[in-house]
């Protein structure tokens, strides 16, 4: 224990704390922008205005339903995200590596996307539970991604002293390797969960009054702004509820220390009678959620591209501008994160994980209210941003900050501080070391944080469209312009390539998680 304080101790001295201190307040200081906004305009309408929109049936219903539909939403997948993950890494189904990218892949496909192939596919497709349905398709990769990486990368010597105490292969999973696997289930579950809070564009198409739909009809429709932004408000305080509930998860979670055989690879448990249903379970699961978007695109797409004339142009523009301005956010989200998730891997302790906290407070507002937020921001305080790309990337670091600080967090805790110490003991500066040893070890998994920051930039579509400079279409925008006329043929191009582009670093990423190495499955 002593040795072990010794070496938090060292590692803490690599990083100049205030400094760092000061830069991570700096990078959540952005995803703050939001709730300074709400403050502000909160403080303008008064307590009396408040409570009048806040104490409300309606209010109450929308807060039931918006907790309803993240719940449901969110044990769904974890359900189906777990079981997809031990069914890909720790058993032998067959072509395990097929159905590891297949259980990916639905993180490219926009949740309005699937939406409305679902409703241009069945009758009547529209509510509480066609909404559920639809958000738990596209979300359960949040869940599959984390765990299928946790339970590649899990110590197998613990479930070996299991099993050699006589627990079989499913008793040793449930009583070791879920312990295991908690932090990385309880993370997904609670971008599920935020995810489904600020979800705007499924939500509308399916006809769910939630909270972030209320809000876009009080703007668009009711020219309400003060009720929108108190309905923000109790967003704001149901995500810190989830938060804090997500955190006391972490802090009660196991946490374990490999203790050897880093590579031996883990038995893998025999499905024997079920090998065939899993396989038919995880076929119908890829059907609905790639096969159904994937059929209702190829009805449209034909029609979609030779009945505009100069189409091509446009959707060559479009894909140009989502690229231009995702590769902007991801790049601005990843820098602004690299300070809080080093402070956190390296300098643990309240400020650490206050800052991480306080970064998940906007993941769950609506694009909509970031958008207003940073036009009010771009107008009154940084004009020289105003209508400028620049704009729209502070608006994506607002909102997906989270994303990046838990990757670069992760991808730092990985990097042996050892390597460091020996960096110092040479006479390297604190800097120099975080340059040139911490940050190129920390760099894939960074790396794959950037990623998926960029797949949601580009699926990103309220902020988008408030907040993209005159003239500069992207895919999204493009996309909700001829859907929401229900000009599907039209929408069919945009809908296309958007996924495709998007499908190509999700392959990535699941590659990431390991389950696309050989070995034990085909």
């Amino acid at each position: 224990m002593a040795s072990a304080t010794v070496v938090r101790r060292r590692v803490r001295r690599l990083v100049p704390r205030p400094l760092l201190a000061a830069a991570a307040v700096a990078g959540v200081g952005v995803a703050l922008i939001p709730l300074a906004y709400l403050g502000v305009r909160a403080g303008d309408t008064g307590w009396a205005r408040i409570s009048e929109e806040l104490l409300t049936a309606r209010t109450g219903e929308l807060a039931a339903r918006s907790v309803a539909l993240a719940g449901v939403v969110t044990t769904a997948c974890t359900a189906l995200g777990v079981a997809s993950a031990l069914l890909v890494t720790r058993t032998d189904l067959p072509a395990r590596r097929l159905f590891g990218v297949l259980a990916a892949l639905p993180l490219a496909v926009p949740s309005y996307v699937a939406a409305f192939a679902w409703v241009s596919t069945v009758e009547g497709f529209e509510g509480f539970w066609a909404a559920a349905l639809v958000l738990t398709l596209v979300s359960y990769p949040y869940v599959f991604l984390p765990v299928a990486a946790a339970l590649t990368s899990a110590d197998p010597a613990q479930e070996e002293v299991a099993r050699s105490l006589g627990s079989g292969p499913w008793r040793t999973f449930i009583s070791v390797t879920l312990r295991q696997i908690q932090p990385a289930v309880g993370a997904g579950a609670l971008l599920v969960a935020l995810y489904v809070l600020s979800d705007f564009g499924a939500v509308s198409v399916l006809r769910t009054d939630v909270f972030t739909r209320a809000v876009f009809t009080s703007i668009s429709l009711g020219f309400d702004r003060t009720g929108a932004l108190v309905l923000a408000t109790v967003l704001v305080a149901l995500t810190v509820l989830i938060v804090s509930g997500e955190h006391l998860t972490r802090r009660r979670a196991a946490r374990y220390a490999r203790l050897g055989g880093a590579g031996r690879p883990p038995v893998r448990l025999r499905l024997g009678r079920l090998r065939w249903l899993t396989v038919s379970g995880l076929a119908g699961t890829a059907g609905l959620t790639i096969g159904v978007p994937t059929a209702a695109l190829a009805r449209w797409f034909g029609e979609g591209v030779s009945h505009q004339p100069g189409s091509l142009n446009g959707l060559a523009s479009a894909a140009g501008n989502s690229l231009a301005v995702s590769v902007a956010g991801a790049g601005l989200t990843l820098l602004l994160a690299l300070p809080v998730g080093l402070l956190g891997a390296r300098a643990p302790g309240t400020v650490a994980v206050a800052l991480d906290r306080l970064a998940y407070l906007s993941h769950a507002l609506p694009g909509l209210v970031i958008g207003l937020s940073l036009v009010f921001f771009g107008i009154n305080v940084a004009y020289p941003l105003y209508q400028s790309v620049w704009l729209l990337a502070l608006a994506y670091a607002a909102l997906f900050l989270p994303l990046a600080v838990a990757a670069v967090g992760s991808a730092v805790l990985q990097a042996p501080p050892a390597l460091e110490e020996v960096a110092r003991s040479l006479g390297r500066g604190r800097f120099h070391v975080l340059r040139t040893v911490t940050v190129p070890l920390a760099a894939p998994g960074m790396g794959a944080g950037a990623v998926l920051v960029f797949l949601t930039c580009m699926k990103e579509l309220p902020a988008t469209l408030l907040l993209r400079p005159t003239g500069v279409d992207t895919l999204a925008t493009e996309l909700w312009s001829q859907t929401s006329v229900s000009a599907y043929a039209a929408a069919a191009p945009y809908a296309a390539l958007l996924v495709l582009l998007a499908a190509g670093p999700t392959w990535w990423l699941s590659a990431r998680t390991g389950v696309l190495t050989p070995g034990g499955g085909s």
